[in-house]
């Protein structure tokens, strides 16, 4: 398998770390109180979002802000923010990379959050940039909204997702990040360098559709590489990253990432 992609070590905005352990996915907005997005907010999200860290920066991409009334997501979210991409090798890991950062950020800014996957818009293609998928957003005026308890979430067990030594303060937390119906579709085996996979259980898909199955999955693979970052960085480990193509093809284990830890 060729690879491509980037071995610098790359630098994420210093607190998203704990921002993972507050983001939750609301999957409906209710009695989260009635504060509105302001103007001065949409902008700061428009210039976070042009400063976050892509996978690969030869990949365009961009974000679009709309009333979530003019999408078929009708889960009580303000806004929706449409996430548009050039469709190049590695775009649905970029835009998952990409979109997991700006996750955090609206955390951050006590923005709730939706990946919406089965987000649909009457939006037009932006440039020469295709909508990929969406978030649904809503301001919380209450903390308690948040998750309380992080280790309660419902995820796989670590044996599940990690083979070989494992790291305290990555191994235990990476495997919270989000995904499509919550399959989590990732393994990391640890010989040294980490390999991370996209990982498939033979004939198994979940409630997905089967032909969007590799689709979301490639999205969530960006996420968990994102979430992956994130915890070295604040672990103080340095790494070397180098990324793999992934067409998307129907094999229970498919390379996408290896880290040299230095």
């Amino acid at each position: 398998m060729g690879k491509f992609g980037f071995a610098e070590v790359i630098s994420l905005n210093g607190n998203f770390y704990e921002m993972i352990f507050k983001r939750k996915s609301f999957h409906f907005f209710v009695n989260v109180g009635s504060e509105s997005i302001g103007e001065y907010e949409l902008n700061e999200i428009q210039n976070a979002y042009s400063e976050f860290t892509p996978l690969n920066p030869e990949i365009k991409t961009a974000i679009r802000i709309i009333p979530g009334k003019e999408t078929n997501c009708k889960r009580g979210g303000e806004y929706c923010i449409l996430l548009y991409s050039e469709k190049k090798d590695g775009y649905l890991q970029n835009i998952g990379y990409l979109g997991e950062q700006l996750d955090l950020y609206l955390v951050s800014r006590n923005i709730g959050t939706l990946w919406f996957g089965i987000g649909q818009t009457n939006e037009e293609p932006f440039e020469d940039m295709e909508f990929v998928i969406m978030f649904s957003v809503r301001k919380i005026s209450d903390d308690s909204k948040y998750r309380k308890d992080m280790f309660k979430s419902k995820r796989k067990s670590v044996e599940e997702i990690w083979e070989g030594e494992q790291i305290l303060g990555v191994t235990d937390i990476v495997r919270f990040a989000p995904s499509a119906c919550n399959s989590q579709p990732w393994f990391v085996k640890n010989d040294g360098e980490l390999m991370v996979y996209r990982y498939k259980k033979p004939g198994k898909r979940g409630i997905m559709p089967a032909d969007k199955v590799s689709f979301y999955n490639r999205i969530d693979i960006g996420i968990f590489i994102c979430f992956m970052d994130i915890c070295l960085e604040h672990g103080g480990i340095a790494f070397e990253k180098t990324l793999y193509p992934d067409a998307g093809e129907d094999k229970e284990y498919v390379l996408n990432a290896r880290y040299r830890l230095n």
